[in-house]
């Protein structure tokens, strides 16, 4: 028998928290968010509270633990949008098709509840959680960015009347083996054309005391028309830039900036280091804490996480000095990956084809309409 109860208790809270690692206990790609990360959601100086909603529930299968999932009313993604949308995410699931349809259902019932007509996911507070489903490359290890999920997942949600609505894709890139010397005389071309020149910074402090309020400047206005983002608070700014703090390294960051000092276009990629939290559950034990400050001081792999430009800049050939900043980043690695891009997104997709590309996995956005 399939219960479905709303978390309420400290007790729920951590089934609700560690459900997932023992669901992929023993599974070799998936790779968990820090857990003490993971905990504040349930706190009530949350940093997505004021713009947002949240309710969660349990799944329970003849009393044990199967599933678990959260709906949240995104406010200021329903403004922005004009839409009345819960957001599903967090939803993890036993290999059983009543319990995933229960979570659903009582999802759909609670949206209903909050005056929404329309459910999607798995999508989070914003674009800045992990988000969608995988449902291609389930034999790569999930970077630390990005969700991971078994097969059957995609199977109980399209049977439950969920249809695709967007698709992310991840790449592998490598510098190409002819091409990349024409990339560097390009940039250098339009860095010349447009008096631009590269940011520098000391350090990580000095970096993010130089360059953070343009990269969130340029994160709005790049990112606004995109699939699921909404406008930058001052709490998700302290968030980002404290995580920052913890995984930016300058080599891996490229800042252009015209004569005036005013950046136009920017790239951030860190060094991977999901194989450094997997095997503690995302917990920062000693050993954790070891493995991290290895992969961060020699990484043999760096997550591309984020790449902003100016608007009125995109026709003007900048993309081309990111992608030679990123492919001297490169030759210092194995291989980058870019976690989750949308398929859509032709400015990045194409950015892309400088490189040697390998795409290796997909993730999709489902929507269902609700009352139909």
């Amino acid at each position: 028998m399939i219960t479905v109860t709303e978390v309420l208790t400290k007790k729920q809270q951590k089934e609700f928290l560690d459900f997932p690692l023992k669901l992929y206990k023993g599974a070799p790609y998936f790779t968990p968010p820090l857990y003490m990360d993971e905990r504040k959601i349930f706190r009530k100086d949350f940093v997505y509270n004021d713009m947002c909603e949240s309710v969660f529930f349990n799944a329970y299968k003849d009393g044990k633990m199967a599933g678990r999932i959260s709906g949240i009313v995104q406010r200021a993604a329903n403004e922005k949008t004009g839409k009345k949308q819960v957001r599903f995410t967090r939803f993890d699931v036993i290999e059983d098709e009543e319990a995933a349809q229960k979570l659903l259902k009582t999802v759909e019932d609670w949206a209903v509840t909050k005056g929404m007509n329309e459910v999607i996911g798995p999508l989070g507070y914003s674009d800045l959680e992990r988000e969608g489903l995988l449902i291609e490359g389930f034999d790569y290890p999930a970077t630390f960015e990005e969700s991971y999920n078994y097969p059957y997942y995609q199977t109980f949600i399209e049977n439950y009347g969920y249809r695709k609505d967007v698709d992310w894709t991840g790449s592998r890139l490598r510098v190409p083996k002819e091409g990349s010397d024409e990339v560097d005389k390009l940039a250098a071309f339009v860095m010349k054309r447009y008096n631009l020149h590269i940011g520098t910074a000391r350090n990580t402090n000095d970096f993010i005391k130089k360059y953070a309020d343009g990269i969130f400047e340029l994160l709005d206005k790049s990112y606004e028309l995109l699939y699921g983002t909404v406008p930058f608070t001052e709490g998700m700014k302290k968030m980002m830039i404290d995580n920052f703090k913890l995984v930016i390294d300058v080599k891996y960051a490229a800042v252009i900036l015209d004569e005036n000092e005013k950046m136009i276009c920017f790239g951030l990629a860190f060094p991977a280091i999901a194989d450094a939290v997997r095997p503690s559950g995302g917990r920062l034990t000693p050993l954790t804490l070891i493995r991290l400050l290895k992969a961060l001081k020699k990484p043999n792999v760096i997550d591309l996480c984020i790449i902003g430009v100016e608007p009125e800049w995109l026709n003007r050939g900048v993309s081309v000095i990111i992608s030679s900043e990123m492919m001297k980043m490169l030759k210092r690695i194995d291989y980058a990956e870019t976690n989750s891009n949308l398929e859509e997104n032709y400015a990045i997709q194409n950015q892309w084809k400088r490189f040697d590309e390998e795409k290796i996995k997909r993730r999709r956005c489902y929507t269902k309409m609700l009352g139909m």
